[in-house]
C-alpha cells in the first residue's frame, strides 16, 4: 500500500444515497465492504464523517437559528453517522471505536490523541464524531486537523463527483477535471473542493488530499494502493 496511514472524510450527503434525508443502508454496508478490505492489506484508516445527511449547521443559520447552536446541532447529526457507519463496520469484521470531541460516554468514547493512534496501531477502525467540538468549523477542517493529529499521510476525501474540476461538473458540461494541482491553486482559484481553513491546514502540514469518487466499487482501496484515481492536491 501507497499510504500506511491515511484518513478517510466522509459527506453525510454520501450515507443518504439517492434518498433525499437519512441514511441508506446498502451505502453503509457498501463503504463498509471496502473499508474491510483496506484494513485488510494493514493500512491504519481512521475516518471523519459529516452530518448533512440529517442537519446542516449553515442551513440552519440561514433559517434564523443562532449560528453557535446551529453548529451544535450539526455535530449531533455527525455523531448519527458515526455510530451507524461503526455497526457497518463492525458487521463487516472491522473492529471500530467511534471518539466524539463533544464527550457522550454511554454511546462514545471522548476524543484522546493517543488513545485514537493506539487503536490505529491495534488494526482498529477511528471513526470521529462531532466534529473538531467548536461551532464555525466544518468536518473539512475537522478532518485535515485529525490528519495533522494523528500523523497521517494523506486525507481522502470520497465525494459524488470523480475528482476536481474548474466549476460545477453536474451544471455544466464543460468542465474540466484536474488530474493534480497544488494547495496554492486551490486557494486562489477558490475550487469548492475543501473549505480554505482545511485546505490550509493540509498546506501547512505538507499532507496530500486525494478527491475520488465514493460510489465506484473498490475506489478506496485504489486510492490507498495509489492509484491515479480522482485528483491529488499536494504541496
Amino acid at each position: 500500500m501507497a499510504y500506511a496511514r491515511a484518513l478517510l472524510k466522509l459527506s453525510g450527503e454520501a450515507l443518504m444515497g439517492n434518498q433525499g434525508y437519512g441514511i441508506d443502508p446498502e451505502i453503509v454496508s457498501a463503504i463498509a465492504a471496502d473499508v474491510a478490505k483496506v484494513v485488510a492489506t494493514g493500512t491504519q484508516l481512521a475516518i471523519v464523517v459529516g452530518g448533512g445527511n440529517i442537519f446542516r449547521g449553515l442551513k440552519g443559520s440561514a433559517a434564523g437559528m443562532d449560528r453557535a447552536t446551529a453548529d451544535y446541532v450539526g455535530m449531533l447529526a455527525t455523531v448519527m453517522n458515526a455510530i451507524t457507519l461503526q455497526d457497518g463496520l463492525e458487521r463487516a469484521g472491522i473492529a471500530t471505536r467511534v471518539q466524539t470531541a463533544i464527550e457522550m460516554q454511554e454511546v462514545a468514547e471522548p476524543y484522546i490523541r493517543r488513545r485514537a493512534m493506539r487503536h490505529l496501531e491495534k488494526g482498529r477502525v477511528v471513526v470521529f464524531g462531532a466534529g473538531c467540538g467548536n461551532p464555525f468549523f466544518t468536518t473539512d477542517t475537522t478532518a485535515a486537523l485529525r490528519a495533522a493529529e494523528i500523523s497521517a499521510d494523506v486525507v481522502f476525501k470520497a465525494t459524488k463527483v470523480d475528482g476536481v474540476y474548474d466549476k460545477d461538473p453536474h451544471q455544466f458540461p464543460d468542465a474540466v477535471r484536474y488530474d493534480s494541482l497544488t494547495f496554492q491553486q486551490v486557494l486562489s482559484g477558490e475550487l469548492a473542493v475543501m473549505d480554505s481553513t482545511a485546505i490550509a491546514l493540509c498546506k501547512d502540514n505538507n499532507i496530500p488530499i486525494v478527491v475520488f469518487n465514493l460510489f465506484e466499487p473498490g475506489n478506496i482501496g485504489r486510492a490507498v494502493a495509489g492509484e491515479p484515481i480522482g485528483s491529488r492536491i499536494s504541496n
